[in-house]
């Protein structure tokens, strides 16, 4: 399946969940929100979260600097 993952297309095996796209984006283990479809979904969630064909998929990760 496709879906876009921070604007990018990507080929994604069919049941990916939202936990296996963010460990593929980033290691950080704090710090990493996402949103799919514009909706955030809660941490508790990714695991659970399947994507279809044309999701849209945000992680977004805090970064700190001065």
């Amino acid at each position: 399946m496709k879906v876009s993952v921070n604007g990018e297309p990507r080929e994604l095996p069919e049941g990916a969940s939202v936990a296996e796209v963010v460990a593929s984006v980033t290691a950080a283990g704090t710090g990493v929100a996402a949103a799919l479809n514009g909706e955030v979904v809660r941490r508790s969630a990714w695991e659970s979260t399947a994507l279809r064909d044309d999701d849209r998929l945000e992680v977004l990760t805090a970064v700190q600097g001065g």
